[in-house]
């Protein structure tokens, strides 16, 4: 559960040995709910869908603040990683909470960077299978075939294959996924390579319901649920099938490495993310006072059910990052490289009537789609995003037979970023256009020393920076402006022993945040973002693990956090109290304990997380108590036989306490209730957008088979 590292920061990483005792369902999100500085809430236990965007921390912040990057290409975010890549082509995920190098293409690393390395195709012809069954009626076949060396090219290959099937846990409704996975990868002899990873996927998932407080207790108390209901009710639209997501998504990245002299060599890689879909979500009843016509130019009748979309025409990022290094002398490498990336997001809210047995229609088809007399569809049209270049340069110094190692560098971004947004009327087009241009300079320093093969200390220190998704941009009504970039200055100090019987990683942080971005979600995948004033977050992460020792080995991680706000927040006029109060999302101690045991072919894993109580509004009227979650692993791997190489088979529990908990918030609120704002006057109580939560799922348990070729 824990990995040797030697890097002059902090890394906090899982390998595929850990992964192989897992559940083969579940996703990037899953895997790294143990690692001291994340605290992750997850929607299931299928894997299908991973997490809501900014609901996992890191050390006072959220992985919206985090750039997650698969084979050095970045995906959309942490709710959508889970969709780029199956477990079994993982071969390691890395956890830089203090931030990353200068070179990787990181626009959002406030939070730190995740780096997902993928599997290494074999260099000879194999194939690894597994079957899956388990609780809420989830199904998962997976297969894979690599080429091994093709016809002595030194070329290697994969392909993957895998289909999930699981019904919501939740109220009714039916979550689906497909996932392909193609690497190849090559080395030479004069030491250049080139990795490429590709991937599609396709989602079909129910739209997750997230609980109010008062909701959340309503389960809790009395068994009545919020999910989704399985039958069709004109008057209430809560049906599974008109709360839909579909959404089809591509990923390539091929880092490539160049070696052209002795001197000099070249870092090239180029990276593509491309996504599609909807989510459809029902929005009462229509009537012809709402002037409302079909296709036909027909008046819809009265009390007609209407289905609302988010469609998203269009999610595209595409750029490199290029980089000339060389070695100078027997000491130094200099590194001056280029990055480039271009980011663009279309969206629409389109309107249409309900099917008639409930289901939502296709956003595009005619039949159902609603117009106004003017023949304009009843829609909204949104269209953001930046375009992005920065300079960096870096040297990397190593001295006494290097055991002391110092990196420098420097990064310079520039961006230019829109925001175009129009809305049909019966009155015909109006919109808003936005645009800013930004630059931040992002300094880092990084000095590691081997004092002997089993002790190091480290101490980095980096700037970096977040700026608003394009899509979000939006003027606060209490500050009349748009969102700034996040900036955060981050030290760190850190001590590690790695000896014959024991592993330790202890890490010092302080971040000084200026213009902290908070995310609020809306509905129906819909959020916004602000900006919630300057914060301090400083604590200390400590992981330890054990050697083996008559088949047991010991994993623990403690994380202390102070996070504090350090202005106070502009509400209706006038501004709410908020400097020197505890962060919101930003639980105090968190806690992480893993046990495993082996022997011969059996193996059993357990892990426990536990995090102490958070606020979820930034007027601290609203907290979200502390909570435990765990898991078991029960497995043994069959011997070879025959043409089977090696099989194993698992059992994987979850919550086996079945706790009724709430594990996360899909945004904050400034209040929840009236508070007394600094002018004297009170405000208004937030009934519009109310804090939603994320509870964990029911105990689940699930079999699974896997077999290597």
């Amino acid at each position: 559960m824990m990995k040797n590292e030697t890097a002059p920061y902090t890394v906090q990483s899982v390998g595929r040995q850990f992964i192989d005792m897992k559940a083969p369902q579940n996703s990037v999100v899953d895997l790294v709910r143990n690692l001291p500085s994340m605290n992750v809430a997850t929607e299931n236990t299928s894997g299908v869908t991973g997490a809501a965007t900014g609901t996992a921390e890191i050390r006072g912040l959220t992985d919206a603040d985090m750039t997650i990057l698969v084979n050095g290409g970045p995906t959309a975010g942490f709710g959508y990683v889970n969709e780029t890549i199956d477990s079994e082509d993982i071969d390691t995920i890395s956890v830089m909470p203090g931030g990353g190098a200068v070179e990787l293409p990181a626009s959002t690393s406030a939070g730190g960077v995740m780096k997902v390395v993928t599997h290494t195709p074999s260099e000879h012809f194999a194939a690894k299978t597994d079957f899956s069954y388990g609780t809420n009626n989830m199904s998962r076949e997976f297969a894979r075939v690599e080429t091994g060396n093709i016809k002595n090219s030194g070329v290697r290959s994969y392909m993957s294959f895998s289909n999930t099937h699981a019904r919501s846990w939740m109220g009714a409704g039916i979550n689906s996924r497909y996932n392909v996975d193609i690497g190849v990868e090559k080395n030479f002899s004069n030491g250049s390579w080139f990795k490429l990873f590709g991937s599609w996927d396709r989602t079909d998932a129910m739209e997750s319901v997230y609980p109010t407080a008062a909701q959340f207790y309503t389960y809790k108390h009395t068994g009545t649920g919020y999910g989704r209901s399985g039958a069709f009710d004109p008057s209430n639209n809560n049906f599974w099938k008109d709360n839909i997501t579909h959404w089809d998504q591509f990923t390539f990245s091929s880092p490539t490495h160049i070696v052209l002299s002795p001197i000099f060599s070249l870092d090239f890689n180029p990276y593509l993310y491309s996504g599609m879909g909807y989510t459809t979500g029902g929005a009462g009843l229509g009537y012809a006072s709402d002037g409302y016509v079909t296709s036909s130019g027909a008046s819809i009748a009265d009390n007609s059910p209407l289905t609302g979309y988010f469609k998203q025409n269009n999610w595209l990022d595409i750029g490199t990052t290029i980089a000339v290094n060389a070695r100078l002398g027997s000491h130094h490498t200099i590194s001056l490289g280029y990055w480039f990336d271009h980011n663009d997001q279309t969206y629409s809210l389109p309107m249409s009537l309900t099917r008639a047995d409930g289901s939502a229609a296709n956003p595009d088809n005619r039949n159902y789609k609603l117009y106004y007399p003017n023949g304009l569809p009843v829609n909204e049209y949104t269209h953001g995003g930046y375009e992005l270049n920065a300079i960096f340069i870096k040297d990397s110094a190593k001295y006494l037979h290097d055991r002391l190692t110092i990196d420098g560098g420097f990064k310079f971004v520039m961006t230019r970023y829109w925001y175009h947004d129009r809305y049909s009327t019966s009155d015909g087009w109006q919109g808003t256009n936005l645009g800013l241009n930004s630059t931040a300079p992002l300094p880092q320093l990084s000095i590691g020393y081997k004092i002997n093969p089993a002790h190091q200390i480290y101490f980095n220190a980096e700037g970096d920076f977040r700026q608003p998704s394009p899509t979000n941009l939006s003027v606060n009504p209490d500050t009349n402006k748009l969102p700034n970039n996040q900036y955060v200055i981050k030290e760190e100090l850190g001590y590690r022993y790695q000896g014959s019987l024991a592993s330790v990683d202890l890490s010092l942080f302080n971040y000084s945040i200026t213009n902290r971005l908070l995310t609020t979600y809306v509905a129906d995948g819909q959020s916004v973002t602000m900006n919630a004033g300057n914060q301090t977050s400083r604590g200390v992460d400590i992981m330890v693990s054990g050697r083996p020792i008559y088949g047991f080995s010991l994993y623990a991680s403690v994380e202390y956090l102070d996070a504090t706000q350090d202005s106070n927040i502009p509400l209706e006029g006038s501004y709410i109290q908020t400097k020197g109060h505890r962060a919101v999302m930003a639980p105090k101690v968190m806690a992480n304990f893993g046990l495993t045991y082996r022997y011969k072919g059996f193996f059993v894993n357990g892990t426990i997380h536990y995090a102490s109580s958070q606020y979820t509004t930034l007027a601290r009227d609203e907290k979200m108590p502390g909570y435990v979650t765990d898991t078991l692993t029960l497995g043994y791997k069959i011997p070879p036989f025959m043409f089977v190489k090696g099989s194993t088979f698992t059992l994987n529990f979850t919550n086996l306490t079945g706790s009724i908990i709430r594990t996360g918030v899909t945004g904050v609120t400034t209040n929840a209730a009236q508070v007394r704002l600094m002018n004297g006057q009170m405000s208004s109580a937030d009934t519009v957008s109310p804090n939603t939560y994320l509870v964990e799922p029911r105990f689940s348990m699930t079999g699974s088979l896997s077999i290597d070729l």
